[in-house]
């Protein structure tokens, strides 16, 4: 087995720097105190696919649907809707009482705009888009939806992606720019300006936000509101937050580092406990657009040898019940797992079998030119194992290492001078092949496109799955990328905290504080 590589911190009580107080005091168990994973740049989910940004939008927008437990959509801004038999006539009624933050009401037209946006860039929008005949407002509580073909996906679409609701002005903003005003109806109010970008980012409590009546639930249901004030405070150095934790100064960190975990546990005043009942996938994503991997015998060499517990160790140590160590290309535990062609990564591993299949694929000695973001935990675990890994089989690597956001801007262009990476998604989305973004490589893959379309036109679920055990052999025969297993990421916060509400994103409605 691979060595394990440590990220080792120590936590010194009264490390934590001084943290930015309110100028007028406050009641503090109506402020919250929280350590998001990492810095907020932007707050418009569509423009970065940053989950802080997705949490973010959460707090201030709204969706139209939400998901529950069971990722069923339920209706959250609307009322209810009316589909024709056909299932060519979509018509939505928006529940009564919807305000803005600035005090003026959500109207129907709001909501188009801002699924047109939408439409723009999400992989379930731009199907809608292409089978949609009209889109308009019937009148300021309407608006319906036509259809040139049916469309099944419509709800889970509109409730489990970044389709959140702007006012008309602010979702006339492209995709392809992030937007500047953040005007919403959710539950909180941004304040922009006390926003310090790398330091801290603030939110009230919205006093004109109408909660459902239903009990929360995931994404789905009510969202009463108990505190006036919740405070992002941004702490990259991971001693330094739960040092903060440990002295009361924060309330609640999300991603404490797995080797503070002990520690943090021996507190009588913290809980250390998973929230995200979906955890998260891992994988090595492929640059199929360029050798060596635009050959899919290289990548497929791979499949026999990678053993997921490896990576997931690194990361996480001895905690295997925080792991999932025979994880396909889809969630396990989601509708769409399945195990067509599992054997290749449950099976016995094989290293002479990897070495033999790469000499017959005609590799001839490219350089695998590898990045590591070393800001981020799961990719400072991961890389040197597949590093190692891939060396052993007879792979060339040229290992790069770089902040994440290098990575990300190297890796938008995939002509440029990369090969793979190893990364983790938010489990929701790996459940389905429209949010699934690397399944389809950097480079076109008309097999695997009209698979996913297929998806998309499947009636019901057991026709889903048909589909998704296709796409996972696909995706064993030209592989975008290896799966690395799933894992649960604990957090970390004070005994005072209740009412938590586990979902993919930190959820701040329904939490008190003692």
């Amino acid at each position: 087995m691979p060595p394990r590589l440590t990220r080792r911190a120590t936590l010194a009580l009264g490390g934590a720097a001084a943290l930015a107080r309110p100028a007028l005091a406050q009641d503090a168990s109506r402020v919250l105190r929280f350590v998001p994973h990492a810095n907020l740049t932007t707050l418009d989910p569509l423009w970065s696919s940053a989950l802080v940004s997705y949490c973010a939008a959460s707090m201030i927008f709204d969706r139209l649907y939400g998901l529950d437990d069971a990722l069923v959509p339920q209706p959250q801004m609307v009322r209810g809707h009316e589909l024709s038999d056909d299932g060519l006539q979509w018509r939505f009624t928006l529940r009564e009482g919807l305000l803005w933050h600035d005090g003026t009401p959500v109207l129907a037209k709001d909501c188009v705009a801002s699924i047109d946006r939408w439409a723009q860039r999400d992989g379930f929008g731009l199907r809608l888009k292409a089978q949609m005949q009209e889109m308009r407002a019937l009148d300021d509580r309407r608006f319906e939806i036509r259809l040139a073909r049916p469309f099944p996906q419509m709800l889970f679409g509109l409730g489990a992606t970044a389709c959140f609701m702007m006012p008309e002005r602010t979702a006339a903003t492209p995709a392809s720019a992030s937007i500047t005003d953040y005007t919403g109806s959710g539950p909180f109010v941004f304040r922009e300006d006390e926003w310090v970008a790398g330091a801290r980012a603030l939110f009230e409590r919205n006093p004109r936000y109408v909660s459902r009546p239903e009990p929360p639930q995931f994404w789905a249901g009510g969202r009463p509101v108990n505190f006036d004030r919740v405070e992002w405070h941004i702490m990259p150095d991971p001693a330094t937050a739960a040092s903060a934790l440990q002295t009361g100064e924060v309330d609640w960190v999300e991603r404490p580092l797995a080797d503070l975990l002990p520690v943090l546990r021996r507190q009588r005043s913290l809980k250390v406990e998973v929230l995200d009942p979906l955890g998260s996938w891992a994988e090595i994503r492929f640059n199929t657009a360029v050798p060596p991997f635009n050959n899919p015998k290289v990548g497929r060499a791979l499949l026999p040898v990678v053993k997921q517990a490896d990576f997931l160790q690194a990361f996480l140590g001895d905690q295997p019940e925080m792991m999932d160590t025979a994880a396909g290309i889809f969630l396990p535990g989601t509708p769409l797992a399945n195990k067509a062609g599992m054997d290749i990564l449950t099976g016995p591993r094989d290293l002479e079998l990897a070495r033999h299949l790469l000499r017959e694929s005609g590799y001839a000695g490219e350089p695998v030119v590898m990045l590591e973001a070393t800001d981020l935990s799961n990719s400072a675990a991961f890389s040197p194992v597949a590093r190692q890994l891939f060396e052993q089989v007879g792979l060339k690597v040229d290992y790069q290492s770089m902040d994440w956001g290098t990575l990300v801007s190297r890796a938008q262009s995939a002509q440029g001078n990369w090969s793979c990476y190893p990364i983790a998604w938010a489990g929701l989305w790996i459940t389905n092949p429209a949010m699934h973004a690397h399944l389809y490589g950097t480079a076109p893959n008309p097999r695997m496109t009209a698979l996913r379309d297929a998806w998309f036109d499947a009636p019901d679920l057991p026709a889903q799955r048909a589909v998704a055990e296709k796409i996972q052999l696909q995706a064993f025969e030209e592989p975008p990328l290896l799966p690395l297993g799933r894992y649960f990421n604990a957090q970390a916060y004070s005994t005072r905290l209740s009412g938590f509400v586990k979902a993919p994103t930190a959820t701040f409605w329904n939490l008190r504080k003692a």
